[in-house]
């Protein structure tokens, strides 16, 4: 009877250790495209935008100016008053 408890312990660690390694690959705390995650900055609105996560928007100034951002006398960025979608 020990030899079957045995079994069926290992059979229930294996099938847990397999849900919690399926568990944590479907994760998805990747950071590379943030556009995958709905994080992309839309043209003229700033709503819910953190400049240092974009870099390769805000880290050049003529790249925000198409965008339709400008950076204010204290530093920080603002849609330009004539900025249209």
């Amino acid at each position: 009877m020990s030899a079957k408890m045995a079994l069926i312990v290992l059979t229930a660690i294996i099938t847990l250790v397999a849900l919690v390694t399926s568990s944590l690959a479907g994760k998805d705390d990747n950071t590379g495209d943030r556009l995958d995650k709905g994080g992309g900055v839309v043209p003229c609105s700033l709503d819910g935008v953190n400049p240092a996560h974009h870099p390769e928007i805000f880290g050049n100034a003529a790249v925000a100016r198409s965008y339709g951002f400008v950076r204010s006398p204290g530093g920080t960025w603002q849609v330009a008053a004539n900025c249209h979608r």
